[in-house]
């Protein structure tokens, strides 16, 4: 299993945009606090902009996974990000928590989404990203089911993409059993690579990491995978309500000197890491 590289690079690097805007506190933290609210505007008004100028410079074109929400409630913003020839992923219709969803209204739900797209964009998604990235037993199957091509919420490997097996009978005493591996290209995400946990602020959040913490988390895992991970994928998942304040985008920019010094690396959407993935 590789990934076809083009001429002359060594490893793939996404920085792929959650853009959730409001719809991450009315739902994840099911809050309707006008101040609450004012942090998704930010993401939408001053920190997606931002973060697409900071893309113009430094020529790279990503993924954003984006709820229907926020395409309805900030349709320019959205629009925007389509302008710059960004790729838009579907990332649920109001950030719903996926686990607790029944499959009829989980498959209602991604249907709602494929037509949302079609209408405010023209196009179907061909990926998924699941909110909090979270998914049921039935998640891939429907994924399949819809014509996804790829999804991006698991945490099976680290970099490299995989066909993900559920598991399907839990044991503690016998060990566990997995199903057959999922149609979907799952295109792996990590905690550690997210900026949101580690940065966000919250009143007496005790778990908000330093920015020098951060930024040598994610060199490590960047130069752990260029010397010894040859194809391998990267996906760092960014929330523009989050690194779209000045001091997380410093942060971010100073981790692309780092990266982007380096003449091999490869930035694709994640659609474009699907059609170079090879399963032979």
């Amino acid at each position: 299993m590789t990934l076809r590289m083009p001429e002359g690079k060594r490893i793939a690097v996404s920085l792929s945009p959650d853009f959730d805007a409001q719809s991450v506190w009315m739902a994840t933290f099911r809050t309707r606090s006008q101040t609450q609210m004012s942090r998704g505007e930010f993401g939408a008004e001053t920190g997606a902009p931002r973060l697409l100028e900071t893309f113009r410079r430094y020529g790279i074109t990503t993924t954003w996974c984006v709820p229907v929400h926020t395409m309805l409630t900030f349709p320019e913003a959205v629009r925007a990000i389509a302008e710059d020839g960004h790729e838009i992923a579907a990332h649920g219709v109001y950030h719903e928590y996926i686990p607790k969803l029944e499959i009829d209204e989980e498959r209602r739900l991604l249907e709602l989404q494929l037509k949302e797209h079609e209408r405010v964009l023209g196009r179907r998604p061909r990926g998924y990203r699941s909110p909090a990235l979270d998914v049921t037993d039935n998640t891939l199957a429907l994924l399949a089911e819809f014509g996804f091509a790829w999804d991006s919420s698991l945490m099976g490997r680290d970099f490299t993409p995989y066909r993900p097996r559920m598991v399907v009978e839990f044991d503690l005493e016998r060990g566990n059993r997995f199903g057959p591996p999922s149609e979907v290209l799952e295109i792996p995400v990590s905690w550690a690579l997210d900026d949101f946990p580690e940065l966000e602020s919250f009143k007496g959040n005790a778990l908000m990491q330093s920015n020098e913490a951060v930024l040598a988390r994610w060199k490590g895992s960047f130069d752990f995978a260029h010397e010894r991970c040859p194809g391998a994928v990267l996906t760092w998942t960014l929330h523009p309500q989050c690194i779209g304040r000045a001091h997380n985008l410093i942060m971010l920019e100073r981790f692309l000197e780092h990266i982007t010094a380096k003449p091999d690396v490869w930035f694709p959407t994640l659609s474009e890491v699907h059609a170079a993935w090879c399963d032979d």
